[in-house]
């Protein structure tokens, strides 16, 4: 007898394991399941207030020009994008929304590397603090820190992804140094023989590639691992309990978040974050803002404009990067360097948090897309949000 949850997704929830989890049929079902797969610590929101999603089907069915084959409205492109769920803010107030029929408005989502920018949006709370000091070296925080990559570089240059790092972000390698990342994030089973190691054991034993700090961008998860490690020894508090008090509730978030965490109880936050997509939208908002929801400051204005106008154009352009010519990164957070402004946060199998403040526009996206990277599909998502951002509505 085929049972309600078969019919729904199209396979058995027995089928959906550790081997498995981040590939398609699954995904669509454990990307906003995660906590039913791998150990996570809840980010609550204070009072949660389950939501109800908007009938916004005329304008998502409407004829729009997005330049995109097979994308001649809203609803053909997200749903050939892998969309679960799909949330479009102008001024504040949610124009555009959808959900694919195995997702819920209410359901916490996987954003993988979004939870970078997460990261480290409140890690600028804490430098506002005078908590830390983005321009003191990591072992100032993390002693034990000094013979690895980490022992001579500074918190900015994990902060900028611009650390000396002799390792390989291979999503789909099985054997090298980024499968026993992933076995210690408790994300991949163990295996036979492999190292039983803890994230931030994992964390100390990386080396420093043959350049110095400070160079091209070179993009590696293990950094935003490092700024976590940084941030819970740094106030001698847990991540979900800052993530909390700092960002979550005071920008009125509906729905608890959580994140995933190792055997250590050390958050994956490079990844794990999962969050809902009107939540996500929030913290967007907030940005678009100036840092401010619903009356209160979140972040400052400093930390804000330093993220929006910094970042070195030249060490991006060295790290080979296509997706964005003109664009920077500082932060954690990508800009596009277009006439715009647009900024976003970007994670694999095709999690998006765009904010273009020009057109005064805030876009959230996320997905269970069956490859991890598809720059080609990448590059169409950034030509839908730009059109539709410069939708007259």
């Amino acid at each position: 007898m085929t049972t309600m949850f078969e019919e729904k997704y199209g396979f058995p929830r027995a089928d959906v394991n550790l081997g498995n989890w981040r590939t398609a049929p699954y995904s669509r079902w454990s990307f906003q399941n995660v906590r039913e797969i791998v150990p996570t610590s809840e980010i609550p929101c204070g009072a949660s207030q389950p939501e109800e999603a908007l009938d916004t089907s005329a304008l998502l069915d409407a004829k729009i020009d997005t330049g995109l084959e097979n994308a001649g409205t809203m609803r053909a492109f997200l749903e050939q994008a892998h969309t679960d769920a799909f949330v479009q803010m102008r001024r504040g107030e949610i124009v555009a929304e959808f959900y694919a029929p195995h997702a819920n408005v209410n359901a916490p989502h996987i954003v993988f590397s979004v939870s970078k920018s997460l990261t480290a949006t409140l890690s600028g709370v804490l430098e506002d603090r005078g908590i830390i000091n983005p321009d003191a070296p990591v072992t100032a925080y993390l002693p034990e820190a000094a013979g690895s990559a980490y022992g001579d570089c500074t918190y900015r240059d994990v902060l900028d992804m611009r650390v000396s790092l002799d390792f390989s972000e291979d999503y789909l390698n099985r054997n090298g140094a980024f499968a026993r990342y992933r076995r210690a994030t408790l994300w991949n089973r163990s295996e036979p023989g492999a190292p039983v190691e803890t994230l931030k054991a994992f964390l100390l034993t990386l080396k420093k590639a043959e350049r110095p700090h400070g160079g091209p961008f070179f993009y590696a998860s293990p950094n935003s691992d490092v700024l976590a490690v940084i941030i819970e020894r740094a106030t001698g508090r847990r991540y979900g309990e800052l993530m909390s008090e700092l960002i979550w509730k005071p920008l009125g978030a509906r729905n608890d978040a959580y994140v995933t965490v190792d055997a250590a109880g050390n958050p994956r936050a490079a990844g794990g974050v999962c969050v809902t997509a009107r939540d996500l939208a929030r913290v967007g908002e907030m940005l678009r803002c100036g840092g401010v929801a619903g009356g209160k400051r979140i972040v400052s204005t400093r930390w804000l404009d330093d993220m929006l106008t910094n970042g070195d154009p030249e060490a991006w352009k060295a790290g080979a990067n296509t997706n964005l010519p003109n664009g920077r990164y500082r932060s954690q957070w990508y800009q596009s360097g277009e006439r715009d402004g647009a900024f976003c946060a970007i994670g694999i199998h095709g999690q998006w948090l765009y904010v273009d403040q020009s057109h005064e526009t805030v876009i959230v996206k996320l997905s269970s897309q069956p490859n991890p990277l598809d720059d080609e599909l990448k590059q169409n998502n950034f030509a839908f949000f730009r059109a539709i951002s410069r939708m007259q509505q």
